[in-house]
């Protein structure tokens, strides 16, 4: 289930709306920002990239995870259950993994994720594998238990008191997990 609000805003794949630029790296498109200079990078699967390079002098890079294809609402042939067949969020993965695998060749040194709706469980899934730091799940849409228990880098789950899609409940679990990993930095809010 997607909320209504994920595609009020969707990511724009264009050099004119911030002040980083389109590139391709290991053959899909990205949205970077930053310092290229930067050995710390954070892969950003949201559109906020120039707010937190500006913040913290981070190389941001958001690739475009679905190839020019996002979801249209208002597309009333192709609801969101018909436009998943395209873009199953377990597709997420090995769609950035040789972004991650292209920037650490490029000398990044750490590289933290963070995603919004859809891609926390891309960021889930790179938790998993370590492939990442650290990982940030913002209304973490497609994330279940099993998936946060499976999480092997410091993680945090941040979500609004009204999300409908992550409720308090389901946050009490991934609470629940999460301090039972004593090992695990994890910290959740809602």
């Amino acid at each position: 289930m997607v909320g209504t609000e994920c595609f009020s805003t969707p990511t724009v794949m264009n050099s004119t709306c911030g002040a980083g630029n389109v590139t391709n790296i290991a053959g899909l498109n990205s949205y970077v920002t930053g310092s290229p200079l930067s050995a710390l990078v954070i892969l950003f699967m949201s559109d906020l990239a120039d707010k937190v390079a500006a913040k913290g002098g981070y190389r941001v890079v958001c690739p475009d995870v679905f190839n020019g294809d996002p979801f249209d609402r208002n597309n009333t042939t192709r609801p969101v259950a018909v436009w998943l067949k395209d873009h199953a969020p377990e597709k997420g993965f090995e769609t950035v993994k040789p972004v991650i695998e292209a920037l650490k060749k490029e000398g990044a040194t750490a590289i933290g994720a963070a995603g919004f709706c859809w891609g926390a469980r891309t960021v889930t899934d790179l938790g998993k594998a370590k492939s990442i730091q650290v990982s940030v799940l913002l209304h973490p849409t497609y994330v279940k238990v099993d998936d946060v228990r499976g999480v092997k880098v410091p993680i945090a789950l941040l979500v609004g008191q009204n999300d409908s899609v992550t409720p308090p409940k389901l946050m009490e679990q991934f609470k629940q997990v999460l301090d039972a990993k004593p090992e695990m930095v994890g910290m959740s809010w809602n």
